[in-house]
């Protein structure tokens, strides 16, 4: 907080320095978000399902509320190792030094919130896996170019998206195939295991097969 105190961003948003928006490789990396709170604590098993017959991995992005709703389920994940597990934040939150907000959600106000809404996940997850967690995405995946410091200060590396799949499980099915034929070798796609009303199940269930037909090879962030 004292070495952040001063410090003022200049930018705020989706691909700020710090942000990594494509991996620079040839792989292809599926990342799910796990939100949690009132009505995000819920569990896209066909989605999960989906993923393991296919033998696709992936890297899940989980909020403390949403591992404290679902303990078993997070428990059976974390023992799977075609899934890597990664932070969400704490309370789902825009990671900013200055209150900034999207999507209607106010952000961390200063380095002392942005330091708590990593941390604090930072530290379930540690005690849970046995190793601290590589990766961070914030709640919105919006960050000023302070927070990301902060982050890196804290031994994670923010993940972004270059492919958004299912705009907060929000998109219909033919909006998710659509966003899933825009992948390229390099991509991070973005999409959501929590709301199993939503279509991103079906989604990947008919956008997964003829990619993995065509070569695509999927990898973790790791």
């Amino acid at each position: 907080m004292s070495r952040y105190r001063a410090a003022r961003p200049t930018r705020f948003g989706l691909t700020v320095p710090g942000v990594i928006n494509r991996l620079p490789s040839s792989g292809v990396a599926l990342t799910f978000d796990a939100c949690g709170g009132p009505g995000g604590a819920q569990y896209d098993a066909a989605l999960i399902k989906t993923l393991r017959d296919l033998g696709t991995p992936a890297t899940l992005f989980l909020n403390a509320r949403w591992i404290e709703a679902n303990p078993a389920t997070f428990r059976d994940l974390a023992a799977d190792p075609l899934f890597d597990i990664a932070n969400h934040g704490t309370r789902h939150l825009p990671l900013s030094v200055a209150g900034r907000s999207a999507y209607g959600i106010a952000g961390t106000r200063d380095a002392g919130e942005a330091y708590d809404e990593i941390a604090g996940n930072h530290q379930l997850l540690t005690q849970a896996l046995g190793h601290p967690p590589a990766f961070f995405r914030s709640g919105t995946a919006h960050y000023d170019d302070v927070a990301t410091k902060i982050v890196a200060e804290l031994g994670e590396q923010v993940i972004g998206f270059d492919v958004n799949a299912d705009s907060g499980a929000r998109a219909s099915l033919p909006q998710i195939t659509a966003a899933m034929a825009g992948v390229r070798p390099g991509s991070i796609v973005i999409a959501h295991m929590n709301r199993p009303s939503g279509a991103t199940a079906k989604g990947m269930a008919a956008a997964l097969p003829p990619l993995l037909a065509a070569g695509t090879r999927f990898v973790h962030l790791r």
